[in-house]
């Protein structure tokens, strides 16, 4: 179904950044960093002539990525321009037949029932945090793969070392502390423009999949590498973000450490 007769469109936040994330994430030096740590992950669980399905994929970066591996995916996203720009990145690399953009929110991944069952499924940077109701999501995604396959998903950790050492230097508390609020927060995206973000931890996140789905592995993406919103130090002190780097790929899956990260990525299985 190709993106113009997907799921209509509606109040998507994350459309009006769609068009400056790749400057600001993507192409920084953290964003790269913190994906190559996820790629690692995504390249280990899916292989070539799989198909998988990615949940709130953005401007396509992932998806690319393994379509360049062999792998097909179905990439979904409920920002209309997030999707153009993804076709745009598409079109700039000669196209490819393994990858199909829509138009269609995680919450309403059920009508994809038809096109499974997939090999797999995929959710980087956070997206997921953005849901609501994440039980409902794990019974859909149940219906659509496969006995015994990978749903790997990156989200955004409930308690990370550098925010609260960074803003309680600075002296603003409410920020150090902004993802223990309890029933989540909300995260200005834009002038005028807000989206409720929750940070489940990862005890929260295996009930929320249970009995679908069984938590196989844990990985922090973010231990010692600071969060996307200090790139200017990164910037300025590109050889110690090298050494933070290096650290973090030995802290990352070390128990204590790995939760303290920006992000984690949850590896599940789903149950035959």
């Amino acid at each position: 179904m190709p993106a113009a007769l997907a799921s209509p469109a509606r109040d998507a936040p994350f459309d009006h950044v769609a068009d400056i994330y790749d400057a600001v994430f993507t192409n920084s030096l953290i964003g790269r960093a913190q994906r190559d740590s996820v790629w690692e992950e995504l390249d280990r669980c899916f292989h070539p002539g799989q198909r998988i399905l990615e949940l709130n994929c953005g401007t396509g970066v992932d998806a690319l990525h393994l379509a360049e591996r062999g792998v097909e995916v179905l990439a979904c996203d409920v920002a209309p321009r997030m999707i153009q720009v993804a076709h745009e990145r598409l079109s700039s690399r000669g196209g490819s037949s393994r990858v199909d953009f829509r138009v269609l929110a995680t919450e309403e991944i059920a009508v994809l029932a038809e096109e499974g069952p997939f090999d797999g499924v995929f959710s980087n940077f956070g997206g997921l945090n953005c849901v609501p109701d994440l039980s409902s999501v794990a019974r859909d995604l149940a219906k659509l793969l496969t006995p015994r396959a990978s749903a790997l998903l990156c989200m955004a950790g409930p308690r990370v070392a550098w925010e609260i050492i960074w803003y309680l230097g600075k002296g603003n508390p409410r920020k150090a502390l902004r993802r223990f609020k309890r029933g989540g927060t909300v995260v200005r995206l834009a002038e005028g423009v807000t989206v409720e973000v929750r940070y489940p931890s990862v005890g929260a996140m295996a009930r929320l999949f249970a009995p679908e789905f069984r938590l196989l592995r844990i990985k922090g993406i973010g231990v010692t590498v600071p969060p996307s919103y200090l790139e200017p130090l990164a910037q300025r002190f590109p050889r110690v973000l090298e050494t933070l780097m290096g650290v973090d790929r030995l802290l990352s899956r070390v128990p204590v450490f790995r939760t303290l990260a920006d992000h984690l990525v949850l590896e599940f299985q789903r149950v035959e």
